[in-house]
Formats: structure tokens, sequence, C-alpha cells
């Protein structure tokens, strides 16, 4: 029996270390937080907060930005196509961390995709979810005939109403202008009342300092995914801004293929996807 040569064993264990260290990598890279938003979105501070903004085809920041709550995935910005017309920046507000888990979860989700703010506040948001797909071009394409001031924009409940000045928008996800954004810090108004479900609290805010002149009732493009079958829920549609309750992957496997959102993969010849 020969005997294996010292430079073959350093080799075969370079190698296996190679191995381990790539699998470790791509594991690593292939993490999906998908719980990240249940650490919740900030309290109210008497701070000023970041915006998604919007820009025109010249790139020139239009008249006002707008800020949305939008209850994406975590991992939504792989999904991201650019928006024709318009710069989009999708970022997850929330206050400081409390727990060891959390830093390093968030570490990692700012390292991949830099897309979370942590302001200095004590959370007092007590439940979040990641159930609604939003595309993206829809939504701009959908407020370019909008004011950008005074604007409070989505989808209003109840289920049944079409009226945007009867109760509140849904909160799936309602879009508002950053005046709105700048009058909710300095009001006295939601500094006395923060207990309660965010979306109807948020009504309530916008009731009460008389608000939100421009309003603009975004159904059937934004609806409750078909199954079950309710007031709230409408077929995917091409014309979808927003498909909410993708409460499990059966859901979330559906609305994705429906539009097609795998289409860009690239070709490689490390994998075979019919």
């Amino acid at each position: 029996m020969k005997t294996p040569r010292p430079d073959g064993l350093r080799f075969i264990a370079s190698s296996l270390f190679f191995i381990c260290f790539l699998y470790v990598l791509a594991s690593i890279s292939e993490l999906r937080f998908d719980s990240l938003l249940k650490f919740g979105r900030c309290a109210l501070a008497n701070i000023n907060m970041p915006s998604a903004q919007l820009y025109n085809s010249s790139n020139t920041l239009l008249s006002s930005p707008i800020i949305t709550s939008l209850a994406l995935n975590s991992s939504s910005n792989d999904e991201i196509r650019t928006p024709v017309g318009a710069k989009v920046d999708v970022k997850f507000v929330m206050c400081n961390l409390t727990k060891e888990e959390q830093e390093v979860l968030v570490a990692l989700e700012i390292m991949r995709y830099d897309d979370i703010i942590i302001l200095d506040c004590e959370e007092n948001m007590n439940k979040a979810d990641d159930d609604a797909y939003f595309r993206l071009q829809n939504l701009v394409d959908s407020l370019k005939p909008f004011h950008r001031e005074d604007l409070y924009y989505g989808y209003v409940i109840p289920c049944s109403s079409m009226e945007p000045f009867g109760h509140y928008m849904s909160g799936m996800g309602y879009l508002i202008s950053w005046d709105v954004v700048e009058w909710i810090r300095e009001s006295d108004i939601p500094k006395s009342h923060l207990e309660g479900p965010e979306d109807k609290t948020f009504g309530d805010w916008i009731k009460n300092g008389h608000r939100a002149k421009n309003r603009f009732n975004a159904k059937w493009s934004m609806y409750n995914f078909p199954e079950p079958p309710t007031k709230c829920t409408h077929e995917l549609w091409p014309h979808t801004i927003a498909v909410h309750l993708l409460k499990n992957q059966e859901k979330w496997i559906r609305t994705l293929k429906y539009f097609n959102v795998t289409d860009n993969l690239k070709p490689s010849k490390l994998y075979h996807i019919p």
C-alpha cells in the first residue's frame, strides 16, 4: 500500500476547507429574514424621518416627496425592477434594537440590502407582518396625476366602501405626502393617541387634524388575495398595485408566478430551471 504524499494530504485538506468556506458563504448570502419586520416600526418620535422619494423622468425631485407605509416582504429588494420615470428607495424604519438576535439579523440585512433605518426611540409597535406584494411600476404610474401635498392614498376601509373620505386606508399599505409626515411630527394630536390598530389610529389623526384633503381610493388595484373569497378579495389581474394577505408560501408562489417575477432570471450553466 502506498503512503499518501504529504503534499497530497495538504491539497486534500485545503480543498475540503475551501469547499466548506464556499458552502458557508453561499448559505449566508441566501438568508431571508422573513421575521425581520416583526421587530416593528418606530414609535412616534420628534425627529425627521426619511421618505420614499419620487423623481420624474429627468431625475428631478418632484415638488414634494412621498412616504409610504408598506407591508413589504423583507427580501423584496431582490424582486424590485427599477420603475421607469421614478427613483424609489425602499426603507424599513424601526426603533432601537433590544435583543442580541435582532442586532445580528438586522446587521446582516443592512449588509445585504442597505434598507434599514434605526431611529433613537423606544419601540411601541407590537405586531407587524410581511404579507403584501407591491408592483412598484404600477404604483408609480398611478401617482402621476395626483397632488404632491396633503395626499392620502390607499385601500379604503371597509371593503365594501369606495368613499376615500368616509373612514381610513387599510394597513396593507398606504401613502401620504411629506407635508403630512411633518404635520405628524409637529402636531400634538398624534402624541395624545398612540394606542390601537396602526391604520385606524392613523386615520383618527388625519380626521382630528383635518388633514389629507387630497385622497384616492386605489381599489381594485389593491386587494386581498382571491382565496378565500370575501368582500375584500379580487382575482389577480394585470393592473394590480398590491396583493395583500399572502400568509403562506403557496399564496406567494401563485402571486409571483402570475406576475412573471422570475422572467428576468439570467441563464447560467450552474442551474437549469424549466
